[in-house]
């Protein structure tokens, strides 16, 4: 893309189309386009204020409405203006300013557009298989016509890049129409049984054109030597500078990427760029794609018709073939003819077979059996309910261990006791046990707020400490800790 002035101005041209009262600008410019066309290109106030109230639609129209649109359609530059001075007889009448008015060039291409946006379901696409023979025709001739004089080239360029954008703008307004929506709802209609076979039939006679043509031109264009090309869009560029325009500017840059930039979409088209698939290609995948997609909705159009009918004699018949079979081996065969697996099922796992063997048939082999659950949200197994269990055996052993362990940590215990106190700086060597008990009896004591507490077997005891805040040390199994002097002392 080339950002210039011309793509980033706002266009004021277009403005009628959609501004207030854009139903009387719309006429007068529909106006001024058919005298265009009969080639009346000035017309004056009272022609077109005629015009406009000939119609019902503007029959309350008057010339000072006229007289106001018609200069708002100037200063959005579309109509042009000129004074007329050939009939003014006083200074008056020259005051007054009597205009003739011509639509702009931007106008005449957005009526033309417009027309065409009018047409354009009557108009349509189609696909021509005359058109790529007629530019297959035109490319047969590229080597003889380079030899040729300026204006005959520019005539044959011409005649080429008409026929290579009709084919463009056709084919893919088709391609379009087929694939909207409304042409998939169409299809699954039964009306569109009846014309399924015309159109699947117009299909493929384009397709034998694509085909026939595709191939020859792209290897016309492949063989034709650059030195052709170039002699060519030079011939072309030197007539169009030879044609003189009246307020256009036109460069030798402009017109010679213009026409290169033509030669290119062709090249493209028939060739492709490097490693990419060309446009006819595309142009082919596509319409065999609407041909199956047509195909298809026809059969399922064709078994819905025939999904209420009576299939009686159909099963009888099968039930009668069936049973003129000579073993089973043979209605496994038949079945898998008939009915085929409609929805087969797979299951992946580690499962054993009894052979590895590629020949064991299926059903020589013993079946496997697989547990399948809900598949749903709140799906639970089932628990499965047991009775209760006496366990008094088992906890009678255990009171009996932990009263055991009991007795014996009261008898180590009071082996440190000396005069019904317990002295951390003369205990001696303690076993883990015993270190954890009087550990815990002392966190206890310090979390009482008389340092008090009480043993296992609800003896009381308070803790005191030295008041010289003198340290000993307390040797254990596991190893030795540093402890302020305390001595735990039994109050009964």
């Amino acid at each position: 893309m080339q950002v210039s002035d011309k793509l980033t101005r706002q266009l004021t041209e277009v403005k009628y189309l959609t501004a207030d009262n854009a139903d009387r600008y719309r006429c007068i410019m529909r106006i001024f386009f058919e005298s265009y066309e009969k080639l009346r290109y000035w017309l004056y106030q009272e022609d077109v204020y005629n015009e406009m109230i000939t119609h019902e639609y503007f029959k309350d129209y008057r010339i000072e409405q006229c007289q106001q649109d018609l200069a708002s359609l100037t200063e959005w530059k579309n109509l042009l203006t000129i004074q007329d001075t050939r009939k003014v007889t006083s200074i008056e009448a020259f005051k007054n300013k009597k205009f003739r008015y011509q639509m702009s060039e931007y106008s005449v291409e957005i009526e033309r557009l417009v027309l065409r946006l009018e047409n354009l379901l009557v108009e349509g696409g189609s696909l021509e298989p005359t058109l790529l023979e007629r530019i297959r025709m035109h490319l047969e001739k590229l080597t003889t016509i380079a030899a040729a004089d300026a204006a005959e080239v520019y005539t044959w360029w011409n005649d080429l890049n008409n026929d290579f954008i009709r084919l463009n703008q056709n084919y893919q307004d088709y391609i379009r129409d087929l694939n909207s929506v409304k042409a998939e709802e169409m299809m699954k209609t039964r009306e569109f049984l009846i014309f399924k076979d015309k159109l699947i039939e117009y299909l493929r006679g384009f397709i034998k054109g694509l085909q026939r043509n595709v191939g020859i031109i792209e290897e016309i264009i492949r063989n034709t030597q650059k030195e052709t090309i170039d002699s060519v869009l030079q011939k072309v560029k030197d007539y169009e500078l030879s044609i003189p325009r009246l307020d256009v500017e036109v460069s030798e840059e402009m017109i010679a990427e213009k026409s290169a930039g033509r030669w290119q979409s062709i090249h493209d088209w028939f060739v492709g760029r490097g490693s990419q698939e060309n446009e006819a290609g595309k142009l082919f995948d596509a319409t065999n794609d609407i041909i199956r997609r047509i195909t298809r909705y026809a059969a399922q159009l064709s078994e819905r018709s025939s999904l209420g009918a009576n299939r009686r004699e159909e099963y009888l018949k099968v039930a009668s073939v069936f049973q003129k079979c000579k073993d089973v081996s043979e209605a496994h065969r038949l079945s898998a003819m008939i009915f085929g697996l409609e929805r087969p099922v797979h299951f992946k796992g580690d499962m054993n077979r009894e052979t590895d063997s590629m020949n064991q048939e299926v059903y020589e082999e013993a079946p496997l059996r697989h547990l399948l659950k809900p598949r749903i949200r709140y799906y639970q197994e089932k628990t499965k309910r047991s009775s209760m269990r006496e366990f008094s055996p088992e906890k009678e052993q255990i009171r009996k261990q932990i009263i055991t362990q009991h007795l014996k940590d009261q008898e180590k215990i009071s082996a440190l006791e000396e005069n019904g106190e317990i002295v951390f700086s003369h205990l001696p060597m303690l076993e883990t046990r015993v270190r954890e008990i009087l550990l815990k009896w002392l966190s206890d004591a310090l979390e009482h707020p008389d340092f008090q507490g009480k043993t296992e077997d609800g003896r009381a005891f308070k803790l005191q400490i030295e008041p010289l805040a003198e340290r000993c040390v307390v040797r254990c199994e596991d190893g030795n800790f540093t402890m302020p002097a305390t001595r735990l002392v039994f109050l009964d």
